[in-house]
């Protein structure tokens, strides 16, 4: 192991020492951008925690409390959590009275609509199911409100978590442009952020910040077959928050809805749209960041737009 470990390092100075003209030096990312991956990524590990705790509820309540599932499609909603904290079994559930469920619902944050949503949750909860031991019954309801204290911890600190990535995003120098791109906020826009870095030299075209990220399709050709497939090797952090990027665009911008209806009426999946769209958005960044100047929803697809006209023509 050693003697291999000598040889790389060797042929790693001679690459160095001989090819030096052909490679460029490690990126340099600020301080400031590697705060902004720290917490971006951590709240990230508390979110990816947050649903395997839930999913454990999910698959316990499917096993005792089938209602409650009915009563909440999301389980780590405030609502859910409140009830739940409230009543973890069907016996206790189907004792709440409307105006307890209203309590509970108060207690959990929500302001609006208290009286009608607690009128349905009173209904769900008290659904036809199947009733297990009273052991069991105990014994999950137990589970349930270990689970539901630790779920509500974790929303607690994913919040706490967002407001510090926020403050330190907002004082990024890029911050401005990231904001200007459609679908971007503070947290969206930190994490797409923190994963490219902010070394101006890290990306010597669009077309390299899009392979880092993995949008860019491959390419795959023979004599008779020609395949496009999405890169599997990429920083997956990055991809992802870029797919969301592109599903929260197309609400904001015209030009990036339409992109994603051409993409799909052509026969494209809903993921393959919105790779495409996160494709072209990461290219409108570079450029953004390259020109220091913001994005514009009329330069950015005028000339597609024009395109369409000339076919329709």
């Amino acid at each position: 192991m050693l003697v291999t470990e000598l040889l790389a390092g060797e042929h790693l100075a001679d690459l160095v020492r001989t090819d030096s003209h052909n490679h460029r030096a490690v990126a340099g990312d600020t301080d400031s951008v590697g705060g902004l991956q720290v917490l971006a990524r951590a709240r990230e590990n508390l979110i990816w925690d947050r649903t395997r705790h839930t999913n454990r509820l999910r698959n316990d309540l499917r096993e005792f409390f089938p209602a409650a599932l009915g009563a909440f499609p999301a389980l780590a909603h405030r609502d859910a959590l409140a009830v739940l904290a409230k009543a973890p079994d069907p016996t206790q559930a189907r004792r709440l009275s409307v105006s307890g469920i209203r309590a509970a619902l108060k207690h959990g944050g929500r302001q609006r609509n208290l009286d009608t949503r607690a009128v349905e949750i009173r209904q769900a909860l008290r659904a036809p199911q199947l009733t297990a031991s009273s052991a069991t019954q105990t014994a999950f309801a137990a589970t349930t409100r270990a689970l539901v204290e630790v779920i509500t911890s974790l929303n607690t600190q994913i919040a706490a978590l967002e407001t510090e990535l926020s403050n330190h995003f907002r004082q990024h120098p890029d911050a401005d442009i990231y904001l200007s791109m459609p679908g971007l906020g503070d947290v969206l826009g930190a994490r797409v952020l923190g994963e490219f870095g902010d070394d101006p030299e890290r990306y010597d075209s669009a077309k390299s910040r899009r392979n880092y990220a993995g949008t860019s399709p491959r390419t795959i050709a023979s004599a008779t077959k020609r395949a496009v497939l999405a890169r599997h090797v990429r920083n997956r952090r990055l991809y992802d928050a870029i797919d969301q990027w592109a599903l929260c665009s197309i609400n904001t911008s015209p030009g990036c809805r339409q992109f994603y209806d051409q993409h799909r009426a052509k026969g494209d999946l809903h993921h393959q749209a919105l790779r495409a769209l996160g494709n072209r958005l990461v290219g409108y960044l570079h450029g953004s960041l390259r020109n220091r100047t913001h994005y514009n929803e009329h330069t950015a697809w005028a000339h597609r737009q024009q395109q369409q006209i000339q076919i329709a023509a």
